[in-house]
């Protein structure tokens, strides 16, 4: 296992990674450049506690990665990033400590955009805002697009309906059962697409009133975390943080299909050829929560909501040429998605 910052940048195929510290604040933050060929960095940005530096240092490389993948799969022109702040152990002052981070951003010229990632939200990014321009995901008075959970959901939501008709054969979602695990800002979203279209939620979060939303609001069954994993369904949707598909879940899992909106599902690469020797369908995350992305890319660029939606809609058809293309070539699904990335960023390349 590499442990230098430079082998953990060889290992991740890097890159560029930028430190910051701020003693005024307590701001310790990370960001993460992975490959700009298809354009400036994009990518959310991450608060939360982490065990330890290197631990936060690999979480965004490990993202950042898949942001670049993100893009180049659903034909955005923007490279991959991702920033982290370890958040302190102390008291702090959030909005001081944001403020820093938009001078880190700033200081690197557009290199890297930031946006709402686990941790942050729109109030954060208005205040990263208030010193830089190079941040989506701020409020629609202040030419933003707002929370881009929503378009994440939409997108994850198409991508299921594609495992559906790929898998089980069927064109709609009426009283097709699916797990989520994670009710949050993305997984309620996605809960709420899901139910109006008829589909059987069983749900499971960290925090209890969250479940408890889903049940009361759209009939949702919860189950506890431990026993998400083993609920029998046609569809486990993981929309929690990353590594939950493992080597102590996978023998657990009873469904058709893995479609969720989580970053870096896999724990390790392996896991994805485990789904498959297990006839599982799995759809590769960061071509199926594309959606958000598509949309912070368009407040950049100028937003339209109708271009953002009709881009999010295609997703179906990119899961459904990954999973058309796996079974053709008897591979599993992430390694197709790779693939497809690899080709669109040799001809950036040619």
């Amino acid at each position: 296992m590499a442990h230098s910052t430079f082998e953990l940048l060889e290992h991740h195929d890097y890159g560029e990674l930028h430190l910051a510290r701020d003693a005024a604040t307590g701001l310790r933050a990370i960001i993460a450049i992975h490959d700009t060929r298809m354009g400036p960095a994009l990518g959310g940005c991450r608060f939360i506690h982490y065990e330890s530096e290197q631990a936060a240092i690999v979480d965004a490389l490990r993202l950042a990665r898949g942001m670049t993948y993100k893009a180049a799969l659903a034909g955005i022109p923007h490279g991959g990033g991702k920033s982290v702040i370890i958040k302190p152990q102390t008291q702090f002052d959030r909005a001081a400590l944001f403020r820093a981070f938009g001078r880190f951003i700033d200081n690197l010229g557009g290199h890297y955009i930031t946006a709402e990632d686990s941790g942050t939200g729109i109030e954060d990014m208005e205040i990263v805002r208030g010193v830089t321009k190079h941040v989506t995901g701020v409020k629609p008075e202040r030419g933003g697009s707002g929370d881009p959970s929503p378009f994440t959901a939409l997108g994850v939501r198409r991508g299921i309906e594609a495992c559906v008709k790929r898998e089980l054969g069927r064109d709609d979602l009426e009283g097709v059962r699916v797990a989520v695990q994670g009710v949050g800002h993305v997984g309620y979203h996605l809960c709420r697409e899901l139910h109006a279209l008829g589909a059987a939620l069983t749900v499971a979060d960290i925090d209890p009133l969250k479940a408890e939303r889903a049940e009361r609001e759209l009939g949702a069954t919860i189950v506890s975390l431990d026993d998400i994993f083993s609920t029998e369904c046609d569809v486990f949707a993981p929309c929690a943080l990353g590594s939950a598909l493992n080597d102590d879940t996978i023998p657990h899992l009873q469904c058709r299909i893995v479609a969720g909106a989580a970053n870096n599902q896999l724990a390790e690469p392996r896991h994805g050829d485990d789904l498959m020797q297990r006839g599982i369908l799995y759809a590769p995350d960061y071509a199926i929560n594309a959606g958000g992305l598509i949309n912070v890319a368009q407040e950049y660029a100028g937003y339209d909501e109708a271009s953002v939606r009709e881009r999010t809609m295609k997703i179906y058809d990119t899961i459904y040429e990954i999973a058309d293309r796996a079974q053709q070539a008897m591979a599993p699904t992430y390694r197709i998605a790779d693939t497809l990335v690899e080709e669109r960023l040799a001809k950036v390349e040619a």
